[in-house]
C-alpha cells in the first residue's frame, strides 16, 4: 500500500506513529479518537499502512498502543479496542487507553479488559493522561499527553511521499541503467551489430540520485538533530520506520549502475569525437587561441582596468582550458590506442599526439606568462592606489588647519605625520620594486605566431609604469616639502604653547609672591638698624618680583610674535595679559606700602633711639629746642604708623587686604606703643631734671637782681647824698654871698 493512495485518509491523523517508544523499545501507536465519529474502515487502512512501515524486527519487540478517548465516547474506545483484536492481535504488547476525569467511571463497570485479556491477546488499562507515564517516559510521549517528544503530522506525510516516490522512481531508472549497460555489454561481443543510440532512460539519473541524497540528508539530520529543538519537528523518520539502508542501498546501486552507464555514453561518443576534436583543437590553438593572446598586451592604466584585463584573460584562459581539457582527454585517448592500436595507426597517432602537445604547451607557456604579467601589474596598480590614497591622506592632513589644544596633542599630531611619511616613503620603495618586476616580465615576454616567436612591442607599458613611479615621486617630494614647514609652524605652536604655559606659570609665581609678601612680610623690625636691614631684603624681594613680571611680560610678546608668524589671528594671550598686569599691580601698591611702612618705621626707630641715648655720657647734652623736636617727632610717627598698621591695602579694582594677621598687627603695634612709653618716659625723667635746673637758675637770677638793686640802692642814695651835700654847699655859698652883698 503506498502513501498516495490513502492520502486524504492520512491527512485526518486517526492514527500515528510519533517514533516514541516504551520501555521494551517497542514503538508507541497513538489513536487520536475525537468528539466527530471515527470511521473504522478508514482507521483500519491507517492502520494497515502503518503497520506496514516498520521492520520485522521492530515489530516483534511489539507495539504499545496510547487511544485517547478524552474527546470521544465510550462504545467507539470500546469498538476501537475490540478492533486491534483483528488488526494486529500479534503485535500488540499493551493498549493504554486515555479516559477523561470521573465519565466512564459508571459504565467501565460493565466491561472490564482485563478480564478480557486471554480472548484480546494484549492487555488493556485505563489511564488518565496525567498518569501516563507510570508506562511511558515522559520524553517518548507527545506534548497532548504532557510529553516533550515533538511531532509534525503533516510534515512526516510529506516526508512519506518523497520517501516512497524516490524509492518507485529509483528502483523503475535502476531497471532500464541494468538493461542498458547488459545491452552495450552485448554489442561490444558483437561488433558487426549496431549500437542502438535511441535508447536512453525515462527519468533523468542526475535528478533522481538528487533527490534520494536530500531524502538520505534529511533523514540523517533528523535522526541525529530533530530532537533537539533546532525549529524542525521531529517525525518517525528513523531506520526502523523509513528504512534508511534501504534508500542507502538504492543510491549505492543506483550510482554504481548510473557510473557504468556514463561509460557506456563516452565509449559510444569517444570514436565518433576523436577526429573532430583533433582537428578542432589544433585549429583553434593556433587560430582564435593565439590570435587573442597577440592583441592582448596591455596592462591597464588603473588597478579597475587591470582587474578588467584580469577578468577578459579569465575568460580567455577558461576558453583555452576547455581545449586543454579536451586536449588532456584526447592525449589519454591516443594514448590507450597506441598501446592497443594497429601499427598502420601507430606512425600518424604519435605524430597527432606531438603535434597536440607543442602546440598546447606553447600556448600554455603564453597563457602563464600574461597572467603573471597582468598579476604583476595588478600589484603594481594596487599599490599605486595605496600609496596614491596614502599621498591624499596625507595631504589632506597638511591642509587642514592645525588647531591643537596643548603641546602634547601637537607632539602626537606630528608623530602621525612622521609614521604617514614613513609609511609613504615605504610604499613608493615598494612601488618601484613592483614596476621593475612588471617591465622585466614584459621585456621577457614573446608571443607566438605562425611558428615563430615574436617580442611584443611593450614601449608604452614601459613608459606608463616608470610615469607613475616619477608622479608618485613627485607627490611624495611635495608632500616631504610640506611636511617640513608643518613641522616648523608645529615646533612654532610647541613654542608658542610653551610660552602661554610659562607666562601663566609666572603669573602663578607673581600671586605667590604677592601672597608671601602680605603673609610673612610683616615685620617692622626692633630698631632702625634691623627696619634697615628689612628694607634692603624687601628691596631684593622686589627685584625678583619684577624680574618674574618682566619675564612673563617677555613671554607673552613673544607669543605674539609667534601667533603673527603662524597667522593665528583667533588665538592670543587670552586673560594672561590682564591677570599679569593685575597682579603686578597689586604686588606694586603691596609693595610701596610695605616700604612706605618699613621707612616709617625706620624714621620712628631713630628718633627713639635719639631720645633714648641723649642722655648718655657719650652723648653728653642736647639742646633743648633739639629735645622738643625729637619728641614731638617720635610721637607724631609713631601714631601715624599705629594708624597705618590699621589701614588695609587697597587694591586697583577696588579689593582690600590686610598684611598678616589681626594677631601679627596687634604684635607690631604693642611693640610701637612700648617704644613710645619708653620715650615718653624718658621725656618725663628729663623734664623734671630741667625744671630744678631752672628753679635754680631763676633763684640765682633772683639773688643777682637783689645784689643790683641794693647796689643801685647804695649808689642812689651816694648820689642823693652828694646832691645834698652839693645844694648845702651851694647854700652856704649863696648865703655867704647874699651876706657878701648884703655886707
Amino acid at each position: 500500500m503506498e502513501a498516495t493512495n490513502i492520502l486524504p485518509i492520512l491527512k485526518k491523523r486517526l492514527a500515528f506513529l510519533s517514533g516514541g517508544k516504551d520501555r521494551r523499545s517497542g514503538l508507541i501507536l497513538t489513536i487520536p479518537l475525537c468528539t466527530e465519529q471515527t470511521s473504522m474502515e478508514e482507521l483500519s487502512s491507517t492502520l494497515d499502512y502503518l503497520l506496514g512501515i516498520p521492520s520485522d524486527k521492530c515489530k516483534a519487540r511489539g507495539f504499545t498502543v496510547i487511544v485517547d478517548g478524552r474527546k470521544s465516547q465510550w462504545n467507539i474506545v470500546k469498538t476501537v479496542v475490540l478492533m486491534l483484536q483483528n488488526v494486529i492481535p500479534a503485535e500488540v504488547s499493551l493498549v493504554c487507553v486515555v479516559k477523561p476525569d470521573e465519565f466512564w467511571d459508571k459504565k467501565v463497570t460493565h466491561f472490564c479488559f482485563w478480564k478480557e485479556k486471554d480472548r484480546l491477546g494484549f492487555e488493556v488499562i485505563l489511564v488518565s493522561a496525567n498518569k501516563l507515564t507510570r508506562y511511558i517516559e515522559p520524553c517518548q510521549l507527545t506534548d497532548e499527553f504532557g510529553g516533550s517528544l515533538v511531532y509534525d503530522h503533516m510534515d512526516w506525510v510529506n516526508k512519506r511521499l518523497v520517501f516512497e516516490k524516490f524509492t518507485k522512481e529509483s528502483t523503475s531508472l535502476l531497471d532500464e541503467l541494468v538493461v542498458i549497460n547488459e545491452s552495450e555489454k552485448s554489442n561490444q561481443l558483437d561488433k558487426e551489430r549496431p549500437p542502438d543510440c535511441n535508447f536512453l532512460p525515462s527519468l533523468d539519473p542526475e535528478t533522481v540520485l538528487q533527490t534520494g541524497h536530500e531524502l538520505l540528508s534529511e533523514l540523517q539530520q533528523r535522526r541525529f538533530n530533530g530532537s533537539e529543538g533546532g525549529g524542525v519537528a521531529w517525525s518517525p523518520m528513523d531506520d526502523e520506520l523509513l528504512a534508511q539502508p534501504q534508500v542507502m542501498k538504492l543510491l549505492d546501486s543506483l550510482r554504481e549502475q548510473y557510473t557504468k552507464y556514463q561509460e557506456v555514453c563516452r565509449q559510444r561518443s569517444k570514436r565518433s569525437q576523436l577526429e573532430e576534436i583533433q582537428t578542432k583543437v589544433v585549429n583553434w590553438l593556433e587560430g582564435p587561441g593565439t590570435e587573442q593572446l597577440r592583441t592582448q598586451w596591455g596592462i591597464g592604466d588603473s588597478i579597475r582596468a587591470s582587474q578588467a584585463l584580469q577578468q577578459k584573460h579569465e575568460e580567455m584562459e577558461s576558453q583555452h582550458s576547455e581545449w586543454f581539457a579536451v586536449y588532456v582527454e584526447l592525449n589519454q585517448q591516443i594514448a590507450a590506442l597506441l598501446s592497443a592500436g594497429d601499427e598502420e595507426d601507430l606512425v600518424e597517432l604519435k605524430g597527432l599526439q606531438q603535434q597536440l602537445s607543442d602546440v598546447c604547451y606553447r600556448q600554455a607557456s603564453q597563457l602563464e606568462s600574461r597572467q603573471n604579467v597582468l598579476q604583476s601589474a595588478h600589484e603594481f596598480h594596487g599599490t599605486a592606489q595605496d600609496l596614491s590614497q596614502q599621498l591624499d591622506g596625507l595631504l589632506g592632513m597638511l591642509c587642514a588647519d592645525v588647531a591643537p589644544t596643548d603641546g602634547a596633542a601637537i607632539q602626537q599630531t606630528l608623530k602621525h605625520l612622521e609614521e604617514k611619511l614613513k609609511s609613504v616613503e615605504g610604499s613608493l620603495a615598494g612601488l618601484r620594486e613592483k614596476g621593475q618586476v612588471v617591465m622585466d616580465q614584459m621585456s621577457n615576454q614573446t608571443t607566438w605566431s605562425y611558428g615563430k616567436d615574436v617580442p611584443i612591442e611593450n614601449k608604452e607599458n614601459i613608459d606608463h609604469i616608470q610615469g607613475v613611479m616619477e608622479d608618485m615621486q613627485l607627490r611624495k617630494q611635495r608632500c616631504e616639502d610640506m611636511v617640513d614647514v608643518r613641522r616648523l609652524k608645529m615646533l612654532q605652536m610647541v613654542q608658542l604653547f610653551k610660552c602661554e604655559e610659562d607666562a601663566s606659570q609666572a603669573v602663578e609665581w607673581l600671586g605667590e609672591l604677592l601672597d608671601a609678601l602680605l603673609k610673612t612680610h610683616i615685620r617692622l623690625g626692633d630698631d632702625a638698624q634691623e627696619t634697615k636691614v628689612l628694607l634692603e631684603k624687601h628691596k631684593k624681594f622686589v627685584d625678583v618680583a619684577q624680574s618674574t613680571y618682566d619675564y612673563g611680560r617677555q613671554l607673552l610678546q613673544a607669543t605674539v610674535v609667534l601667533c603673527q608668524s603662524l597667522r593665528c589671528t583667533t588665538r592670543s594671550s587670552g586673560d594672561t595679559l590682564p591677570r599679569l598686569n593685575r597682579v603686578w599691580k597689586q604686588f606694586t601698591v603691596t609693595s610701596e606700602e610695605r616700604v612706605h611702612r618699613l621707612e616709617m618705621a625706620c624714621s620712628f626707630h631713630t628718633a627713639a633711639e635719639k631720645v633714648l641715648v641723649q642722655t648718655s655720657p657719650e652723648q653728653g647734652d642736647l639742646p633743648v629746642e633739639f629735645e622738643q623736636e625729637t619728641y614731638e617727632e617720635v610721637e607724631t610717627v609713631g601714631k601715624a604708623l599705629l594708624d597705618r598698621l590699621t589701614v588695609p591695602v587697597i587694591f586697583p579694582d577696588g579689593s582690600e587686604q590686610y598684611f598678616g594677621s589681626p594677631g601679627d598687627m596687634a604684635s607690631s603695634a604693642l611693640h610701637i606703643r612700648d617704644k613710645m612709653k619708653l620715650v615718653e618716659d624718658r621725656k618725663l625723667t628729663l623734664h623734671e631734671e630741667d625744671e630744678e635746673d631752672v628753679e635754680q637758675l631763676q633763684y640765682d637770677q633772683i639773688h643777682d637782681q637783689d645784689k643790683e638793686l641794693q647796689d643801685d640802692e647804695e649808689l642812689q642814695d651816694d648820689q642823693e647824698l652828694q646832691e645834698v651835700d652839693k645844694e648845702l654847699q651851694d647854700g652856704e655859698e649863696l648865703e655867704l654871698e647874699t651876706d657878701t652883698e648884703k655886707s
